[in-house]
């Protein structure tokens, strides 16, 4: 077991700490109005307790901080006894000082009251742990889903497009060997994304190139039907996004939006940058409502909402509106770059555009 997979938060970190802190202190507080016999509360008793509660949670939150990789490798209820001794060890050390400056008269009181703060700090770190190890598996729980959604997205790959491209390459081999090579190297690396399944972020450039793969498929089927514009700002191609994020936003535009009218349309594909966000917009002609497929539509948007939540919580938002006879769809992501180096194949910019500054048609 690493460290990550740990039940127990890392709390050597400073909102961690925090939260310690703060969570004992109301505690202190309530013990404090329980134990008042005048008034509201003994201030004189708040601030002794305060003191003894404060120093125990951060000394054996440093302890337990400094020990974690230890506690990793142990099986999960030999570190839960590990936890349990470090803090009962700790709160005894405290309690046999305090009572030695504060109460110097010993017997059998003083180990009353000994015994009574043991058991008290036993019960406390017991529910705590408790919360720690339920938190964890709903956090593991969550990632599962979150793995199975990209699972289905990833399989998801209709037959139908896999037939009309297959069909579409067919008939370029006798009049456009070239082409349909391109095409059939387009298809296999579409493939390849749909099965990839080990990483969770993956830079914006390999995302792109997937689109532009995708979109050079389409083309072929859609020719002069299908309409591309492109503005992407330059530096952001190591932006992390999940997978199969933007790819399907763009199937959608076309299989909802281009495919059923006989006139066809334009999607647009813009990604820029705004403070610590990034936005990526996918717009096309307006979806027909009566079409049952409008559904399946809902249901993409659905799956990759709950994957961009789970990997980067409410700063991630994904919207979609109607405006003018066109449908919108907006995500945006903070700021972040992945440490993976760029894909190797990500030549599509050379040659698709010069200008990723302005929105260009991409050459069919």
């Amino acid at each position: 077991m690493t460290t990550n997979d740990f039940f127990v938060p890392d709390l050597c970190r400073v909102r961690a700490v925090f939260l310690l802190l703060v969570t004992s202190e109301l505690l202190v507080l309530v013990l404090s109005i329980v134990q008042a016999e005048r008034g509201w509360i003994d201030w004189n008793y708040f601030g002794l307790l305060s003191l003894f509660v404060q120093w125990t949670t951060l000394t054996s939150a440093a302890l337990i901080c400094l020990l974690r990789a230890r506690l990793a490798r142990m099986r999960v209820s030999w570190s839960t006894a590990t936890i349990v001794a470090i803090v009962l060890l700790d709160v005894l050390a405290f309690s046999l000082f305090a009572d030695s400056v504060l109460h110097p008269v010993g017997g059998v009181a003083a180990w009353q009251s000994v015994a009574k703060k043991l058991l008290l700090a036993l019960l406390i770190v017991l529910m705590v742990l408790r919360y720690f190890y339920l938190q964890h598996q709903w956090q593991q729980q969550r990632e599962a889903e979150m793995q199975a959604n990209l699972a289905a997205l990833q399989a998801r790959i209709q037959p139908h497009f896999l037939f009309n491209s297959m069909n579409t390459i067919a008939s370029l081999i006798a009049v456009n060997p070239e082409r349909a090579e391109d095409a059939v190297l387009d298809l296999s690396e579409l493939f390849r994304a749909s099965l990839r399944s080990v990483d969770q972020l993956i830079p914006l450039s390999q995302e792109l190139e997937l689109c532009h793969r995708y979109l050079d498929i389409e083309s072929l089927r859609l020719d002069d039907r299908l309409r591309l514009e492109w503005q992407v700002e330059a530096g952001l191609e190591q932006q992390a996004i999940p997978p199969l994020t933007l790819q399907p936003l763009v199937e959608n535009a076309i299989y909802h939006g281009i495919q059923p009218r006989p006139e066809g349309g334009t999607v647009r594909i813009e990604v820029q940058s705004k403070g610590k966000f990034i936005y990526l917009l996918v717009q096309n002609p307006k979806p027909d409502h009566g079409n049952r497929q409008h559904q399946g539509n809902r249901m993409a948007l659905t799956n990759i909402q709950a994957r961009l939540q789970a990997l980067f919580g409410e700063p991630a938002v994904l919207k979609h509106s109607h405006h003018d006879g066109i449908y919108t769809v907006t995500l945006r992501l903070p700021r972040q770059k992945i440490t993976a180096p760029p894909p190797a194949k990500a030549d599509w910019r050379n040659q698709r555009t010069t200008d990723t500054t302005k929105s260009e048609p991409c050459d069919d």
